[in-house]
């Protein structure tokens, strides 16, 4: 609410750039009630309540940087703060360094509709279901709008999926148990529309925020997924899924632990597991006679 020029300096260019996602880890009294630390997810339109990739890329940071004492050989559990909720990332540890694949726990996951029929400006009438894995999503198989998550421009699925977002928006009202903070469409997730369980990868693009483009799969778009999978009896508990991002072909595995009650939904905890790496450090210099000091934004 006050601070909003360190998310525009950070996320907008010439330090970031249009696809820019960042973090802000808080220690102390906001990590509070058996967290390890709290963090706030940042992007180039605004912020987030929920972001699995950036989860394995702080477990991995906390333990390299000392943010969790006495960390634990072959794993350790860092206990996360989300705006969303409690998220537990398990990470590798060998005694010096942390290693990958990372995995966590969600906060609780479940299908809010299904074979919801809207009308998309340009395409006409689809069939898409909404499910929540730390933010709520749209999903829909990409070959109802005329397009292949493989071969289709990702410029012409990023137009398409933005349409989808906002349809819904206008004509779905969403719903959050302990939070209406919460209860927002973030994005809308195309897929190849494989979702009975099957060993083969499925793949899907994730857009978000101002059609912005996730590089993953998406670990709160795939926690959703296996909960809209699971609520139509498409997979079983601890049957895990791989998932292939549309974009870099990155990959993360995903399965629903344990079935539970979210407020009024039958819910699931969900597993994801990827892989994050260190890309290099950083000082930022923002200095007072800059009128460009915050940032500015080509689209």
């Amino acid at each position: 609410a006050t601070q909003d020029r360190v998310r525009r300096a950070l996320m907008h260019e010439p330090r970031g750039h249009a696809g820019m996602y960042g973090a802000v880890v808080v220690r102390g009294g906001a990590a509070a009630a058996g967290a390890d630390l709290a963090v706030l997810f940042l992007h180039g339109a605004g912020y987030s309540a929920m972001c699995g990739h950036a989860v394995m890329a702080l477990g991995r940071f906390a333990l390299d940087y000392g943010l969790v004492a006495a960390p634990v050989c072959p794993e350790t559990a860092v206990r996360l703060r989300c705006p969303c909720g409690l998220v537990t990332a398990f990470v590798p540890w060998d005694g010096h360094r942390s290693g990958n694949p990372v995995r966590f726990h969600s906060v609780p996951a479940f299908a809010a509709a299904t074979d919801v029929t809207i009308d998309v400006p340009g395409h006409g009438k689809v069939v898409i279901d909404i499910g929540y894995g730390g933010t709520f999503y749209a999903f829909l198989n990409a070959e109802q709008l005329g397009l292949d998550v493989h071969s289709s421009k990702t410029r012409d699925l990023v137009s398409a999926a933005s349409v989808v977002t906002e349809v819904v928006k206008k004509q779905f009202k969403l719903h959050h148990p302990e939070s209406e903070d919460l209860a927002f469409l973030y994005g809308t997730i195309l897929t190849d529309g494989k979702d009975a369980f099957s060993e083969e990868p499925t793949t899907n693009i994730c857009v978000f925020a101002d059609e912005q483009v996730d590089r993953s799969p998406t670990g709160s778009g795939v926690t959703a997924r296996i909960a809209l999978q699971y609520h139509k009896g498409l997979i079983q508990l601890n049957q895990t899924r791989t998932f292939r991002s549309s974009t870099t072909g990155s990959l993360f595995t995903g399965k629903a632990v344990k079935a539970t009650r979210f407020g009024d939904y039958n819910a699931v905890i969900v597993e994801v597991s990827g892989e994050a790496y260190y890309t290099g450090t950083a000082t930022f210099t923002v200095e007072e006679e800059d009128s460009l000091k915050h940032g500015f934004f080509f689209k």
